[in-house]
């Protein structure tokens, strides 16, 4: 039996899993459960949701909640219900984002769509991670939580809302990561490219910029979510940003927003 056989302990680990009905959360869903482990599936839309549970390699190890996470009510509910389902969630998977508009930038951005965007990434992640931990520290449990952040933690993208909650994200990854890690509980961050999934929909002539000459797929990033998740495998990685971009991040494609309207 190889290393990475087994990633995966089912008989003790369970999962939760947010922005599970489309995109980059539902494969790591997916593929979560594929591994046997029982997963919470969580996501404010309930069609796409079921499609994702229907589609799972195993959806018996499925649990669908549905909500809205920038409500703080939403969160605890979800919580409570993933600790009736499964009763310790030993893995978490922060990937629940609303949807960003191009035409959202510094100077068009509503106030409601600033704070939706904040309230769904930062807010829900840390206080669903925070919940998370504690239960994990009062039982003396390891954990692994991942984030997804994005390259324009780092580098604009235009939409001030997005890239400000993505950058926060990324610091709350090493914030968790070194407070956590006395308790065995890993945190980290993984860094997606430029991915058609989840509502982004990006122009085919981008794949100009990527070295390994396409646009990335939600399927690229799921094997390396489970690596990172894994304790067996990754047992020693904590505080990290994985990039999963096919190159992208070598170079910086974006011009400035478009002010016509001004």
């Amino acid at each position: 039996m190889g290393l990475i056989d087994t990633p995966f302990d089912p008989t003790r680990e369970a999962a939760l899993v947010t922005g599970a009905g489309n995109g980059i959360g539902r494969a790591i869903a997916q593929a979560l459960v594929g591994e046997g482990v029982r997963t919470v599936f969580a996501d404010v839309r309930p069609d796409t949701l079921a499609a994702a549970v229907a589609a799972s390699p195993r959806p018996e190890l499925a649990v669908p909640w549905v909500g809205d996470l920038a409500d703080r009510a939403a969160c605890d509910d979800l919580l409570a219900h993933a600790k009736a389902a499964l009763g310790r969630v030993t893995h978490f998977v922060h990937s629940a984002s609303p949807p960003r508009r191009e035409a959202d930038h510094v100077l068009s951005v509503s106030d409601d769509t600033w704070a939706q965007m904040r309230a769904v990434n930062v807010d829900a992640g840390f206080h669903l991670a925070r919940e998370l931990a504690r239960q994990l520290i009062a039982a003396h449990e390891p954990g692994s939580f991942l984030f997804l952040t994005s390259l324009h933690a780092g580098t604009p993208r235009n939409l001030p809302h997005y890239s400000t909650a993505k950058a926060a994200l990324a610091m709350l990854v090493k914030e968790f990561a070194k407070t956590f890690g006395r308790f065995g509980i890993r945190v980290n961050a993984l860094v997606p490219g430029a991915v058609a999934a989840g509502g982004f929909v990006a122009d085919p002539s981008l794949a100009r910029h990527i070295p390994l000459g396409r646009l990335g797929r939600s399927e690229d990033l799921a094997p390396m979510a489970l690596a990172v998740l894994s304790n067996r495998i990754s047992a020693y990685v904590t505080g990290a940003a994985i990039v999963v971009d096919g190159g992208l991040s070598l170079t910086n494609w974006f011009d400035p927003p478009a002010l016509d309207d001004l």
